[in-house]
């Protein structure tokens, strides 16, 4: 209809000049100059822009009168006051306090080693002995002299008791006995050095010197590392900017992308000194290892809740525009008639913190208002429109 409409008012136009206007055209292509073509050129664009305008009121005139008058198509969303929390996220790896390399206490030939490695072992388990060099054997002649040593002690007690027999005599047999005792527990503990055990219950991760090698303290004779992978946690740093927000008991989200998983925990503890070298503090998060497939230095990503508000009025980014003076504004739809049709108003707001694609609105949009979703970028303040659908919260 509008190409039928514009042809007939150009042809009419087109006879209304007798066919003189294309001759005019070559005139003032062969003959004028450039200021002459310019001023031609102005003067079709008028025409041009007239035309248009007398296009667009027939096109609206006959909708009108053919009741095909078709309104701009929106759909709406209706607004739900909801809880609100924000997350600060950051990046840190996966760590252990118990995460250690076992080390001999004494010389010597690793005797038997009883794990190997992946196995799960206890506290104070045996894990490896060491030849003790006869040890064992100095420690029973030991004993057996304690043993004697004891007797006579006793004896040498009876006798002073009823006044029989010298008291050096009594006080020597103590001594003896006491200074056996003592060698007694030193050659005990001295043995116990040959037996290597577990200092915690974890996993034994690696198994590093065979049976059969020749070990002894200090760097360099590792036997074995263990590492307990149920007490995790991740360590991050938070700038000071966030030292009122994130507090002990907040809860924290953490992805872990090679594995494709995420927990929710709480933040376990927050550190009392802000380094002065990057202006942060430490907060720690405790990670639980249900499955067990979390490792130290894990990479991660830590979502920390620095910010919560309930009845919070929270609109998707996507609908937000914004005008010449920088303020943001978006469309404001009233309650629909029998044939859905509306009319929408722009509205000024003021808006907090943002969460993904989401917004806090502040002001400027209460609880229970439909605001324009698709379409947003097209209608304009005071149009009617028709809505097609109205969904909640931004779906």
């Amino acid at each position: 209809m509008r190409n039928i409409v514009y042809f007939l008012i150009i042809t009419t136009l087109l006879i209304s000049c007798g066919g003189s206007q294309e001759t005019s055209i070559d005139d003032v292509i062969t003959n004028g100059n450039l200021e002459t073509l310019r001023a031609k050129k102005s003067e079709f664009s008028i025409q041009h822009q007239k035309l248009e305008d007398q296009i667009k009121l027939l096109d609206s005139v006959i909708a009108t009168k053919s009741g095909q008058d078709k309104l701009p198509l929106v759909t709406t969303i209706k607004v739900e006051a909801q809880d609100f929390k924000h997350f600060l996220e950051l990046q840190g790896n996966v760590k252990t306090k118990q995460n250690v390399l076992i080390y001999p206490e004494m010389s010597g030939t690793l005797k038997r080693v009883y794990v190997k490695e992946g196995q799960r072992v206890s506290k104070g388990q045996i894990l490896a002995t060491i030849d003790d060099g006869g040890m064992s054997s100095q420690l029973s002649q030991l004993k057996t002299q304690t043993e004697l040593a004891k007797t006579t002690f006793e004896r040498q007690k009876s006798l002073w008791e009823q006044n029989i027999g010298s008291e050096i005599q009594y006080l020597q047999a103590k001594a003896q006995y006491e200074a056996n005792e003592s060698a007694v527990k030193q050659a005990e503990s001295q043995l116990g050095k040959s037996t290597i055990r577990a200092p915690f219950s974890g996993i034994i991760d690696d198994v590093i010197k065979d049976q059969g090698t020749v070990v002894s303290p200090g760097p360099g004779s590792e036997v074995f590392r263990i590492v307990n992978l149920s007490d995790m946690f991740i360590e991050v740093d938070v700038p000071e900017t966030y030292l009122g927000g994130i507090t002990k008991g907040k809860d924290a989200l953490v992805y872990f992308p090679v594995l494709g998983d995420t927990l929710e925990t709480k933040i376990r503890q927050t550190g009392n000194f802000i380094n002065p070298s990057n202006r942060a503090f430490k907060v720690e998060i405790p990670v639980l290892n249900k499955k067990g497939n979390i490792k130290p230095n894990l990479t991660a990503k830590v979502s920390l809740n620095d910010y919560s508000k309930e009845n919070a009025i929270i609109i998707p980014q996507s609908i937000i525009s914004e005008n010449a003076e920088g303020e943001q504004y978006v469309y404001v739809a009233t309650q629909p008639d029998e044939n859905n049709k509306s009319n929408v108003a722009r509205k000024i707001i003021e808006t907090g913190k943002t969460q993904g694609n989401l917004v806090e609105v502040l002001s400027g949009v209460n609880d229970g208002d439909q605001l324009v979703k698709e379409g947003a970028r097209t209608v304009k303040d005071g149009q009617n429109v028709e809505i097609l659908k109205t969904s909640s919260d931004g779906q």
